[in-house]
């Protein structure tokens, strides 16, 4: 297809962030094409918000399907690029895009780099999520949830993560190990009100009162974090399983202990200590060393972008022009390479490649429509080209395998629908890759 004197860009993943950035450049004129790995557009929205949220998810679907149907916009699913994907951001530039927006989220998983860590029963939060939201193939993994769960973290993963051990698995325990004190958690109200029926209160208490005397001495109010935390009690969802739900605050992982057969069997925990420093509360460990038993452990530790993708990395990110040629609400969206001090002028990062683990759908949605402004600046310093796909087209062919397009990524959605009322529920997914694109072929 060519669309004559129209800017032709590379929207690279189709999560919030990728979807809105491709419907803002296609509604200023250009032509957009939208690559994403999965087979289905949606990103940690179809496979990261939990499961049950229908109504929310729903409605991400609606506006989703919107974009797909705008003219100016090819979808191009299961295409992976990167330099070990089926195109290079090279490959992009030969095929005529004048801009490249990464918006492929924080892909890779960030670990503490302790021993033990490839124990089975050791895991990311993401793959435990990408499991129970059947994205593949982490559909198709054996976890290992055994009847003592340690959760690492303190914000709402953490609770989403707890909410499936407790009332989906329904374990024994699930304890959560928090490096900082009560006063610092990060989880919101509305998700705690799913698990906060098996908080064990008796044990709550005792754990405030362990860490009230080195909160007081950094000015945290030990009674206003308990009543931070109980504020959820009065909407607590009902209680479905007899799972004992409990906190240890100002408490490191610092190694996994297995069996013979190299199976978790205990982790080793280390007490910290709050110290205030520069009018700044960090916690710092104090040596005391303890052992908690436990069959399995998920670090809900937040994210990073793939190193392999084909950007400079640093902290878990990919580097931004420190000064922007075209900011947008202060920000830089530009990629940048500090090895040879010079901003890569034809790529742009928005949501979570920009920022990784950062805020929910909304702020991915606005994060790229932000990058879409920021790579309208950049082309309006360039003369529109022919927006020839046709190069492209013969290119994805030569892959040898599925490419889902516009049409097909919507049949996918009216045949998940159709399957969904077909058995009753209130939402169905195909199980494989291959299962959905044989019902995209039907």
């Amino acid at each position: 297809m060519t669309d004559d004197k129209k800017y032709l860009v590379a929207v690279v993943g189709a999560g919030p962030a990728g979807l809105f950035a491709a419907r803002e450049l296609a509604a200023q004129g250009a032509h957009v094409v939208l690559f994403n790995r999965d087979i289905k557009p949606g990103g940690l929205a179809e496979y990261g918000i939990y499961p049950d949220k229908h109504a929310m998810k729903n409605g991400l679907r609606k506006r989703f399907r919107q974009v797909l149907a705008m003219p100016g916009i090819d979808y191009c699913g299961n295409v992976t690029i990167g330099q070990q994907g089926d195109l290079s951001l090279d490959d992009l530039r030969a095929l005529g895009f004048q801009a490249i927006l990464v918006t492929t989220g924080a892909q890779g998983t960030k670990w503490l780099g302790l021993p033990g860590e490839d124990l089975e029963g050791v895991y990311h939060a993401k793959d435990v999520v990408y499991f129970y939201n059947k994205l593949p193939p982490f559909d198709q993994r054996k976890f290992r949830f055994g009847p003592r769960c340690i959760i690492v973290g303190a914000g709402n993963v953490m609770v989403d993560i707890a909410r499936y051990l407790i009332r989906e698995a329904k374990v024994d325990e699930v304890i959560t190990l928090v490096r900082r004190g009560p006063a610092e958690i990060k989880f919101t109200k509305k998700e705690m009100s799913y698990v906060i029926a098996n908080l064990d209160l008796d044990a709550l208490e005792a754990e405030i009162s362990r860490v009230a005397p080195n909160m007081r001495e950094v000015g945290q109010d030990p009674l206003a974090a308990k009543a931070n935390i109980l504020a959820a009690l009065p909407k607590a969802a009902p209680k479905v399983s007899e799972t004992r739900f409990r906190f240890e605050f100002l408490t490191s992982p610092k190694q996994m202990l297995g069996d013979d057969q190299k199976r978790l069997t205990a982790v080793e925990v280390e007490d910290n200590k709050l110290v205030l420093k520069d009018g700044v509360t960090k916690p710092r460990g104090t040596g005391r060393i303890r052992r908690l038993e436990a069959e399995t452990i998920i670090f809900a530790i937040g994210d990073k972008v793939d190193e392999t993708f084909g950007l400079p990395v640093e902290w878990g990110e990919f580097v931004k022009n420190p000064e922007p040629r075209f900011p947008v609400d202060g920000n830089s969206y530009e990629a940048y390479d500090p090895q040879a001090a010079s901003v890569i002028g034809d790529v742009f990062v928005a949501g979570w490649s920009r920022k990784a683990s950062d805020g929910l759908v909304g702020v991915a949605h606005k994060d790229g429509i932000n990058g879409a402004k920021a790579v309208w600046q950049y082309l309006a310093t360039l003369q529109p080209g022919t927006a020839d796909t046709s190069t492209l087209i013969a290119r994805l062919k030569s892959l040898g395998k599925p490419v889902v397009d516009n049409k097909a990524a919507l049949r996918l959605y009216e045949a998940e629908k159709a399957e969904a009322e077909s058995r009753g529920l209130d939402e169905f997914k195909f199980a494989s890759n291959e299962e959905m694109l044989k019902a995209i072929q039907r």
